[in-house]
């Protein structure tokens, strides 16, 4: 079916304009064009001044709906994560392992592996995240897990999963360069994480071999202006591709407004979202507006669009490079070469809300798949 969506306001790659209509047809975009040059034989389809975006991305989420998949992985869970994120507007997103026995962690493999065959279109990978960390700073993951990387097991981690493992979050000063190698040759993004590198360290990783941080502030050194910086500093400096939770709880407003200041169009959001769950060795409890666990905390309770919206209100951002935070900047670190952007020969992801940040419309693959008003 060919479809004109009109009467949008369009954010597309750092710019908002309107009076201009989007075409799909196929699953794909076919151009963006103005009003009076909307093709015949194309169905119009009143978007009634919505704000119309790329689908969001998130590259770190572990659960919904009372589902965790990190927790308790399985095809269900999977299938549960990826109806919910289309309804909030994620059209892609990489459902990810924390730190547990290893059997959790294959078994979310298999999941991973199997539903990929079958998924809607917007699970688009596993993010493991441990065990291969620091326990110095293990934030809530539980320590008796945590361990050095053997090349065997992450062998035949990678070869179990068949591709569906997409990137990796390791304390690279812990890792032997055999491993980290052998990662990068599978096309696995390696992030630094739950690190307690150097600032010498991390410069050196990121000078060479790792191309990302998780979650910027968290689960590393803070930052210190005298002694030993820590990895703060070295994010800084060399710019790897830099998630960050935007909830105002694991990162305040201020730390993220200055982190964006300095890491411009290499910081990117994650949810970084759990559920509640009392099974399992990660136990989430909802505590207000966030997740805790062992009364540490552990995850967030956001959307990516509520991500969107708090970097608006809360740190200055302007609201077509929030999107790009959302959509453009993940997709390019995850190599995704078709989303992100509203152009012709992209996906048709679309996410289209109103000015109070609700999803009005979803559109996966041209299918709009969520319709809310």
């Amino acid at each position: 079916m060919k479809i004109a969506l009109t009467n949008i306001k369009l954010i597309n790659n750092g710019i908002i304009t309107e009076g201009e209509a989007v075409l799909m047809e196929g699953g794909k975009i076919t151009g963006v064009v103005t009003q009076t040059e909307i093709p015949g034989d194309f169905e119009i389809k009143d978007i009634n001044g919505n704000y119309l975006a790329p689908g969001l991305i998130d590259l770190q989420v572990y659960g919904s709906g009372g589902k965790l998949f990190s927790g308790n992985p399985s095809v269900g869970a999977l299938e549960q994560m990826e109806n919910d994120f289309i309804d909030q507007g994620t059209t892609g997103f990489f459902a990810t392992t924390a730190t547990n026995h290893k059997n959790v962690i294959e078994r979310a493999i298999d999941a991973g592996r199997d539903y990929y065959k079958h998924a809607i279109g917007a699970f688009l990978g596993l993010h493991i995240e441990g065990p291969f960390i620091n326990a110095k700073r293990k934030g809530a993951h539980p320590e008796n897990y945590i361990k050095k990387a053997a090349i065997g097991e992450v062998k035949s981690w990678v070869q179990r999963g068949k591709g569906v493992i997409k990137m990796m979050t390791i304390a690279p000063e812990l890792q032997d360069m055999e491993v980290i190698d052998y990662l990068l040759s599978q096309d696995i993004i390696l992030s630094a994480g739950h690190s307690d590198a150097t600032y010498q360290q991390a410069s050196l990783f990121f000078d060479n071999k790792i191309n990302a941080a998780t979650h910027l502030y968290n689960a590393m050194q803070p930052m210190l202006h005298r002694g030993e910086p820590g990895i703060v500093p070295a994010i800084f400096e060399k710019k790897p591709y830099t998630s960050i939770v935007p909830d105002g709880i694991h990162v305040s407003y201020p730390m993220l407004a200055l982190g964006k200041q300095l890491l411009r169009d290499k910081l990117f959001i994650i949810t970084d979202a759990v559920t509640e769950t009392t099974e399992g060795e990660h136990r989430h409890k909802l505590n207000g507006d966030h997740y805790v666990m062992n009364g540490t905390i552990s995850g967030s309770a956001l959307t990516m669009l509520k991500g969107v919206a708090n970097c608006v209100k809360h740190a200055g951002i302007e609201l077509a490079e929030a999107i790009n935070m959302a959509s453009l900047y993940p997709a390019k670190l995850a190599s995704l070469k078709t989303k992100g952007k509203i152009e012709a020969g992209y996906d048709a992801d679309i996410l289209i809300f109103n000015d109070k940040f609700t999803p009005v419309a979803t559109i996966l693959r041209g299918e709009i798949t969520e319709q809310t008003n």
